[in-house]
């Protein structure tokens, strides 16, 4: 497991795919607002959904959250687009209704930049959210992401265009804190 301050990442597990699945993926408000791709009911079980425990991939790279204090599952992590041979990455988050707001979200992007920039070796991490997720804005920027540019109006949620930050970080800025 990689541990944060108050998180760890750890291996998908299959007891975590239906809280996952229901949590994060079934609402259907949140989920449209975190996903570039349309939502679409997808029945737990299934080989498409999208939290379902998969085999090791070299280009994206899958964990559930844990809350180490409580050993309970505070959500799911991502590190996609891995790019080798550019050693660039994409990573994302998503927290469960009741791990929202307490501040993990912070420890969980710093998670990411340590599996990122000292295990897999990148160079670069970025992020994309949309405009008015403060949350994540926030987040990556305490762990030293900074933005790069708005895309007007590049994601379509909920009926209407809206736009997408673009955050970067490079592992000669990234600070990792000491334990």
């Amino acid at each position: 497991m990689i541990e944060s301050e108050r998180v760890g990442l750890r291996a998908r597990h299959e007891s975590d795919v239906a809280v996952l699945q229901t949590e994060l993926y079934d609402d259907v408000v949140t989920r449209v607002r975190a996903d570039s791709r349309p939502w679409r009911p997808v029945p737990p079980g299934s080989a498409a959904a999208p939290h379902a425990v998969a085999a090791p991939s070299d280009d994206v790279v899958c964990f559930s959250v844990v809350e180490l204090a409580s050993g309970e599952l505070a959500g799911d992590a991502v590190l996609w687009g891995i790019d080798t041979h550019n050693r660039t990455a994409h990573l994302g988050i998503s927290l469960r209704p009741a791990f929202r707001g307490r501040g993990l979200g912070t420890d969980v992007v710093r998670a990411l930049c340590h599996y990122g920039f000292v295990i897999r070796g990148l160079h670069r991490l970025q992020l994309e959210t949309l405009a008015d997720n403060a949350a994540m804005l926030a987040a990556a920027g305490r762990v030293g992401f900074s933005v790069e540019g708005t895309l007007r109006r590049a994601a379509w949620v909920s009926g209407a265009f809206v736009d997408e930050v673009v955050l970067g970080l490079l592992a000669e800025d990234w600070v990792p804190v000491s334990s």
